[in-house]
């Protein structure tokens, strides 16, 4: 028998901000004294995050997991879509790969899956008091209603009442609130009220609106947001790069930083801790003049490895990357980029592309080849290389992995990989002067390794190291705090409660 109350964020489309407020209703609950959990039934997203029985989910429900103060489990995000390219997407259940998929099939497949995210919505029910329930997309796609699975199914199956979002920034909020209510038709009736994001300027200007949107609706506007730059918290999907890419800004900054930005480009979320470095300004760039002004290059995973190396190869990225090496400069390749890093890629059975060998860039000493498993793990790992940053004094950095494929022929690290209760020893990463790579994603969020990284690249410019004190997982842990705050200050948290009660 499900026990929790529940409430749902939906939004009008895509990237209006569900997940972030979401993630600040779950921290507000959560302080307020409530057994919280976060819970989207499907997420499409290519950041995603590993549970501590490593099982993966979307990004955005493990940051509400944190703000909820509870641990991430797979019951949160029961499906997870990868996109892979040409072949279709990666279909992830219960945290655990189930196979690639073209849309069709995933559509005629959704009444099978049904029953597993129903299962875990009511495990997840019996064990906590409150879930807040994050939608996707739109709940007002006409072509797609019949195959809901994501925003009033779940709904209704959960009897929660909804929220919807509608964000000002993109234009039209009213008509895009007004349209989905009318779109909707009798499924609206779960549709409690309304918050719009992201506004800027004088609210008095917005209060006719407010007044109308009510009068048409029936139904009251409980919060409008105001817009926020940087919350200092991770992004769910590419689409925050936009703001992020072009030339390196000159803001005096001493260290630059270019991340390659590939097509597929996965769990970015990594270098966010760098970006909270007072000495560094970082850009996400597919251009390979920017790599002429960098003074550490960073190639990130991706989910079509083999794709986005062509890509680089005919685009000069890669030997623009060559280039950069044989200069002196760093160069990092974390997961898939690790890979591209190497000399050869193999993948016979054709896992993830239909190329059965393709060279890499040459400047690791490893080769990689394709499996049909996929490795999902929590991590740690300790540097065994002597000359491999050796002031850190061979402490362990936390991380995990995600990725197809292994590698052979590296050793600058010893990872243990803890997936459930399977714990192995292996050796990771590889060094060929200033370039090295790892399989290990969230290294960056070591607050003393992300330091050693810098203020290496420092010397090489005859800059003193310098020592920015930045504790990653507290600043993120203030910014949802930060984040809370906001919404307690601009919606009615009153009419929440009496939504979530009744």
């Amino acid at each position: 028998m499900r026990k929790a109350r529940a409430l749902m964020i939906q939004g009008t489309g895509s990237g209006v901000g569900k997940s972030l407020i979401a993630a600040a209703l779950c921290r507000i609950f959560s302080d307020e004294g409530w057994d919280v959990a976060p819970f989207k039934a499907q997420n499409m997203a290519l950041n995603s995050a590993i549970t501590c029985e490593g099982a993966e989910i979307g990004r955005a429900q493990a940051l509400q997991a944190e703000a909820a103060r509870v641990p991430a489990s797979s019951d949160m995000n029961p499906v997870l879509l990868k996109t892979a390219g040409k072949s279709g997407m990666q279909v992830i259940l219960d945290g655990k790969v189930q196979a690639t998929m073209t849309a069709r099939d995933y559509y005629a497949a959704k009444k099978d899956i049904w029953p597993r995210i129903a299962s875990a919505y009511d495990r997840l029910a019996q064990q906590h008091q409150l879930i807040i329930i994050e939608g996707a997309g739109s709940p007002a796609e006409i072509n797609l209603l019949d195959v809901d699975i994501v925003n009033m199914a779940m709904a209704e199956y959960a009897r929660a009442p909804v929220l919807l979002l509608g964000d000002i920034e993109k234009g039209g909020v009213f008509a895009s609130l007004f349209g989905t209510i009318a779109l909707l038709e009798d499924r609206s009736a779960a549709v409690k009220g309304f918050i719009i994001n992201k506004f800027r300027g004088d609210r008095s200007i917005l209060e006719p609106g407010l007044r109308m949107i009510a009068e048409k609706t029936g139904l009251p506007v409980i919060g409008v947001l105001p817009h926020l730059s940087e919350t200092g918290l991770p992004e769910e999907d590419g689409l925050a790069l936009s703001r992020n890419t072009g030339m390196l800004p000159h803001n005096g900054n001493p260290i630059r930083i270019v991340i390659v930005r590939h097509a597929s480009i996965s769990n970015f979320t990594d270098f966010d801790p760098l970006r909270m470095e007072p000495d560094v300004s970082l850009v996400y760039s597919g251009d390979a003049r920017d790599l002429l002004a960098a003074d550490l290059i960073i190639v990130p995973g991706t989910k079509n490895t083999v794709a986005d190396l062509l890509a680089l190869q005919a685009n000069g990225m890669a030997e623009g990357i060559r280039v950069a090496h044989a200069s002196g400069k760093r160069i990092i390749g974390i997961c898939g980029g690790y890979q591209m890093l190497g000399r050869v890629i193999r993948d016979p059975k054709h896992v993830e592309s239909v190329h059965g060998e393709v060279g890499g860039l040459g400047l690791l000493p490893i080769e990689t080849d394709f499996t049909a498993s996929k490795t999902t793990a929590h991590s740690s790992a300790r540097i065994v290389a002597t000359d491999f940053f050796p002031e850190l004094g061979g402490a362990a950095l936390d991380g995990y992995e995600i990725h197809m494929g292994e590698s052979s022929g590296g050793g600058i690290f010893e990872v243990e990989r803890r997936s459930g209760a399977v714990l192995q020893r292996l050796p990771d990463g590889a060094r060929n002067g200033s370039c090295w790579g790892t399989y290990l994603h969230g290294i960056f969020d070591n607050d003393e390794f992300r330091r050693a990284v810098i203020n290496e690249v420092r010397g090489t410019k005859g800059i003193a190291p310098h020592f920015s004190g930045v504790d990653y997982r507290n600043e993120r842990n203030k910014s949802i705090d930060r984040l809370a705050d906001t919404v307690r200050e601009h919606c009615d948290l009153d009419a929440i409660r009496r939504i979530i009660a009744a």
